[in-house]
């Protein structure tokens, strides 16, 4: 603002209306100058996502099909639980990685976001009336956060800076099918951001079949990088009926989090992303969870939410666009990973 001969207060005016409380365009940002807004809109622009598709449950969850400037469609859910309220968002416009039981992985591969659309997911619904404000915030919406690392990184910044939004890291999780140089990344920041780690089985030879990124990150490498991460660390595991509920499966898979400490999440099948796959019984879920316990891993059982509005991941886009032959990550030069 200097160069412009403005005062430096100007600056963090404007910062604000981005951020803390946004603004949609720089005519709203009221406390600033006339003359000055309209210089930054003549030299700026302040990019907006344009709201598709807004779906409310009768459980209160709420799921946004946001649409981009090049066409492309992502979605981001909002998840009130009492005082908190979890917002899942997306990374990437569809996803490269084809596992087995989700809708996105099917509908194939679009392109990485950039940060603003990642941190606009959380900025565009902070200016609904009323605004949706999270306490939490996930990313596990469409994508593999960690093969869009620069611009993960970027938002992570954004959503947890005083001057951004303000939450703590310890609200803000990533999620990952296991990409080793994206964990190590997030390791190296200081804040202490959560991991969350898609296992969905416990062997390589079953995982292989449902995640085909298993090959190139096998299950023990992973699980090495989580005992490296030296915060908690979340396995999330989709609990379908025949395949991976097994009471041989949840010892196995009681074993890996004891050597890395890990929390157990486990996550009844959504039916909209479910494919040729059902969801666990509830006999076969309560076994499961109780031979978890019996090896004393803390473990919980995550809540279906949203049944009635197509909150699967993916599975709102798939309505809305036609789906796209699957792309591999090697196959496709915008997939990057630290």
């Amino acid at each position: 603002m200097n160069d412009a001969g403005e005062p430096a207060y100007r600056a963090r005016q404007v910062l604000r209306h981005l951020w803390q409380k946004p603004a949609p365009d720089f005519e709203a940002m009221s406390d600033v100058p006339r003359e000055l807004r309209q210089r930054l809109a003549s030299a700026f622009v302040l990019p907006r996502l344009s709201i598709d598709t807004d779906r409310i449950s009768a459980d209160g969850t709420r799921k946004f099909l946001f649409r981009l400037a090049d066409g492309q469609a992502i979605e981001t859910v909002a998840i009130p639980d009492g005082k908190r309220v979890t917002l899942c968002i997306s990374s990437q416009a569809g996803c490269a990685l084809q596992c087995a039981f989700c809708a996105t992985g099917a509908m194939g591969f679009a392109r990485n976001l950039e940060a603003f659309e990642i941190a606009g997911q959380v900025r565009e619904l902070a200016l609904l009336d009323p605004p949706i404000r999270p306490t939490n915030i996930v990313f596990m919406g469409m994508g593999e956060p960690l093969m869009n690392w620069r611009a993960v990184d970027t938002t992570l910044t954004i959503l947890n800076a005083p001057d951004g939004f303000g939450l703590g890291a310890r609200h803000i999780t990533v999620s990952t099918v296991g990409v080793l140089p994206g964990i190590e990344a997030l390791a190296r920041r200081p804040e202490q951001f959560r991991l969350a780690i898609s296992v969905h089985a416990p062997s390589d030879a079953l995982r292989r079949t449902l995640m085909p990124v298993n090959v190139k990150y096998p299950l023990a490498a992973v699980i090495e990088a989580a005992k490296r991460f030296e915060r908690r660390v979340t396995f999330e595991y989709v609990m379908l009926g025949g395949v991976n509920d097994a009471l041989e499966h949840a010892i196995a898979l009681g074993r890996l989090a004891k050597e890395c400490g890990a929390f157990v999440n486990l996550i009844p099948l959504h039916p909209g992303g479910a494919g040729s796959f059902t969801r666990s019984s509830p006999a076969a879920m309560r076994r499961f969870t109780a031979e978890l316990k019996r090896a004393r891993i803390e473990v919980a059982v995550r809540k279906s939410r949203g049944l009635d509005i197509a909150a699967a991941c993916g599975q709102l886009r798939a309505e809305r666009l036609r789906r796209r032959p699957p792309v591999g990550a090697q196959q496709h030069g915008d997939v990057q990973v630290a």
